[in-house]
């Protein structure tokens, strides 16, 4: 009797055990559940300041006279681009960069075998920043206009930005984080569950494209288009929720 009595006892302490260790991987396996989302954000937006420059060169055997012919075209080209609308304030002239010039002869073999000395070349770099970006972008496809007036002026492609731009992240952050809860909810109704508390947030990585172009790729370190007026930016979040 006795014996039953103990096996009896043996038994219960066992089903008790198993019960609180059932019990204890059940609440951990719960506590560790979890639902990994990722919002995502677009927004397209017009940019509204440009950056254009370009330079000019002037040639001679005489840095003076290459100097003097210089100082005449920078003026040619701030009175047309005065003429267009642009202030002169906006007019930013660089230094002169002065380079010697060099005809080189080759030999048979390939190697220089002289080295004649031609002159100066003198350049110079204009710079323009403005907000009125339509009338600087139709100025810079004009700018062929002083070749006829004796000025060689090679142009570079106008470069586009946003000077909003903070704030816009901030809205599109907002954006892409209630994207993401809505994904959350939609995949714990789903599932027969509901979301618990916030565990995990990181926001991904912010990209600047073209408008409607497949030419610009994303970066891991985030694309940042400043060839276009037109832009879209995107932005993820990723949002890591418990389960209840």
């Amino acid at each position: 009797m006795k014996q039953h009595f103990n096996t009896l006892i043996i038994a219960i302490g066992i089903i008790i055990t198993a019960a609180i260790l059932g019990g204890a991987w059940k609440g951990s396996h719960v506590r560790n559940e979890t639902n990994s989302v990722t919002g995502l954000a677009k927004q397209d937006f017009v940019s509204d300041l440009i950056v254009w420059d370009g330079y000019f060169t002037a040639q001679s055997k005489s840095t003076k006279e290459a100097y003097a012919q210089l100082k005449k075209d920078a003026e040619i080209i701030k009175k047309y681009l005065i003429s267009k609308g642009i202030k002169e304030n906006e007019l930013v002239f660089s230094s002169v960069d002065i380079n010697s010039d060099y005809e080189y002869i080759y030999g048979k073999d390939g190697n220089i075998t002289q080295k004649i000395f031609k002159g100066y070349i003198l350049t110079q770099n204009i710079k323009i920043e403005s907000k009125e970006v339509d009338k600087i972008e139709n100025i810079s496809r004009e700018v062929s206009e002083l070749i006829d007036l004796g000025v060689n002026f090679i142009s570079s492609s106008p470069e586009y930005y946003y000077t909003k731009l903070a704030e816009l992240k901030i809205k599109m952050l907002s954006m892409a984080t209630e994207d993401a809860r809505n994904r959350a909810e939609a995949i714990a109704i789903n599932a027969k569950s509901s979301l618990g508390n916030l565990k995990k947030a990181d926001m991904g990585i912010f990209q600047i494209t073209a408008q409607n172009s497949s030419e610009d790729n994303y970066s891991y370190g985030g694309a940042f288009n400043t060839s276009s007026k037109n832009k879209t930016a995107s932005i993820t979040v990723h949002l890591e929720f418990g389960i209840k």
